[in-house]
């Protein structure tokens, strides 16, 4: 084995070893570990949404006065809340929030997202209320006619 000149910098090849072998181990801890909690966070990212949407469904129907849905709704599921949970046209709703009757001209349904709270007429901004902060979701939803919502997909598969 041959001296260091002066000036001459270096590591040796069994500190180069024991630094590879320290970030072997490292990556061999953390790695695994990482993947679990993000597959934890899109989980409970769905499960929470889940939530969201039935607490948004138990909402609407107390602030129409509803018990049950008019319809067998939304076979088909859907992310589209201004769709769910039923689009379909009713002839005449529970009284609405200034104890005014709905007539079948005040817009669709009963819907989460620009739902047609006080009975105006259809496209007028100023009576629409949002259950739900955006009018897409990252799952896909059903409801049944008692408003029990069941996730389809959580969008995270």
């Amino acid at each position: 084995m041959r001296l260091p000149k002066r000036g001459e910098r270096g590591f040796t090849l069994i500190e180069l070893l024991i630094v590879v072998a320290i970030l072997g181990v490292l990556a061999a801890v953390v790695i695994p570990n990482v993947g679990r909690f993000i597959g934890r966070g899109e989980t409970e990212a769905g499960e929470t949404e889940l939530s969201n949407i039935q607490s948004a469904v138990v909402a609407m129907m107390t602030d129409n006065g509803v018990k049950t849905l008019p319809t067998a709704v939304n076979i088909t599921a859907t992310n589209n809340m201004s769709q769910f949970p039923d689009t379909t046209p009713v002839a005449s709703k529970s009284p609405d929030a200034d104890g005014d009757n709905f007539t079948a001209g005040d817009g669709m349904g009963y819907v989460l997202f620009q739902h047609d709270i006080d009975g105006s007429s259809p496209g007028a901004n100023t009576s629409l209320v949002n259950y739900v902060a955006t009018q897409y979701t990252k799952g896909t939803y059903r409801v049944d006619e008692l408003g029990t919502v069941e996730q389809v997909t959580t969008g995270y598969e």
